[in-house]
């Protein structure tokens, strides 16, 4: 009769402990790395290793409206008069309807946009330029500092402060495209915690190299763009119809362009509030963001009004450089009609609206903007010379007359 076996658990040596630690803390670090991660807006698993880096291609989408944007609208909208003290001298009507709001360390004021300048000094700056306005001046429909103090005084006190929300509610979620741009171009350190509390400005970088994410990090400097770069078709094109109309006309190419639908400059000229004395650059943006896609992520992200007193000439360049070939999307010009610095032109004339859509460097000769000119003289007054709407001309002096606009910003 054979004997069954006793078979007694072998004894784990220290070598066996070892390596069963290793295999269990390897699982352990492959599973955290891949945890979901809900501040991605694609809902994808993300290394907990990542760092945060700002995006430097693309746009930001909209951001929210937090407790603290919150409480700046609502101190500002505080402030706004009543009826009867909307009334009153231009240098109170600035005061009193220009008022500025701080998010992110960055300054929107009322019918301004986002400025680098002092409250007081946009208000001063608006007052006097409403106070020089002379009816010799011919107009092709931006709306003067004047008419927008006009128009707003003439508001009942609470459809004013419903415009006033709207706007800076607006702002508030534009935010982060205003801050990177500042970031990307002129080189400005981002906010202490701003990836943090924006992630609409993170890049997506699940699948790049830290390496890669490092490299791509680097902002872009004129020479990494590419000789020649153009949107929209020229044959997409449209004179304005109307001496003040130059706002509508805009508009009509720039949706023309992403919907390949013309719609009426009488239609745009509804949807942007247009009146004989103009259009605002303020609905210019509203109304390219709420008709159009060209405000996508993968496009510039939400267009806003972006002052551009403290860039210089190279920095406005790289800012039409990066719209046109890295968000693939048209700008919003916002010169002044002077002669000298458009030679096409018969009489110097008022402020002024320009569909941006295209630069060229041509090494070594200085470089080149291409836009649709939505202004015909010739239409208005036929013993003047016929200007061509698709045109390409001097960057500087597209500069020039964008900073010798008394606003001194631009649609993007």
């Amino acid at each position: 009769m054979s004997r069954n076996r006793l078979h007694l658990p072998l004894r784990p040596t220290p070598g066996t402990l070892v390596a069963a630690a290793v295999v269990a803390l390897a699982l352990v670090v492959t599973m955290a790395t891949f945890l979901p991660d809900g501040r991605h807006r694609d809902g994808a698993l993300t290394p907990a290793t990542e760092q945060e880096y700002a995006a430097t291609s693309g746009a930001p989408g909209p951001g929210t409206v937090d407790a603290a944007a919150r409480a700046e609208i609502d101190r500002v909208l505080a402030d706004s008069p009543d009826g009867t003290s909307a009334r009153t001298t231009l240098a109170g009507q600035a005061a009193q309807l220009m008022r500025c709001a701080e998010f992110e360390g960055q300054r929107y004021c009322l019918g301004r946009g986002w400025t680098q300048a002092e409250e007081s000094e946009v208000q001063a700056r608006a007052a006097a330029s409403a106070s020089r306005r002379t009816t010799a001046t011919e107009t092709t429909g931006d709306l003067s500092d004047a008419d927008f103090l006009a128009q707003r005084a003439a508001l009942d006190p609470a459809e004013r402060e419903a415009a006033e929300r709207a706007e800076l509610e607006a702002a508030a979620r534009s935010v982060a495209k205003v801050v990177l741009l500042r970031h990307q171009v002129l080189g400005e350190p981002l906010p202490a915690g701003f990836l943090e509390r924006h992630p609409e400005a993170r890049a997506t970088t699940t699948a790049q190299t830290t390496s890669a994410r490092q490299a791509a990090a680097r902002p872009k400097l004129i020479r990494d763009y590419p000789r020649r770069s153009t949107v929209l078709l020229p044959r997409r094109t449209s004179e304005q119809v109307r001496s003040y109309w130059c706002g509508p006309a805009t508009m009509q190419m720039i949706t023309w362009g992403w919907s390949h639908r013309q719609r009426s400059q009488k239609h745009w000229a509804r949807r942007l509030g247009t009146t004989t004395s103009g259009s605002a650059i303020s609905e210019m943006v509203r109304v390219v963001n709420q008709d159009t896609g060209w405000d996508r992520d993968s496009r510039a992200g939400r267009y806003v009004v972006l002052d551009i007193s403290d860039y210089g000439y190279k920095k406005w360049l790289l800012l039409t450089m990066r719209h046109i070939e890295d968000y693939r999307a048209p700008m919003v010009y916002h010169p002044i009609l002077l002669k000298r610095f458009y030679p096409y032109l018969d009489d110097d004339a008022s402020g002024h609206f320009q569909v941006g859509r295209g630069y060229d460097k041509r090494g070594r000769k200085p470089a080149d903007v291409g836009y649709f000119e939505p202004w015909n003289q010739q239409r208005f007054d036929p013993s003047e010379p016929y200007i061509n709407r698709v045109q390409w001309r001097s960057a500087y002096r597209s500069f020039r007359a964008n900073q010798a606009h008394p606003h001194q910003n631009i649609g993007v």
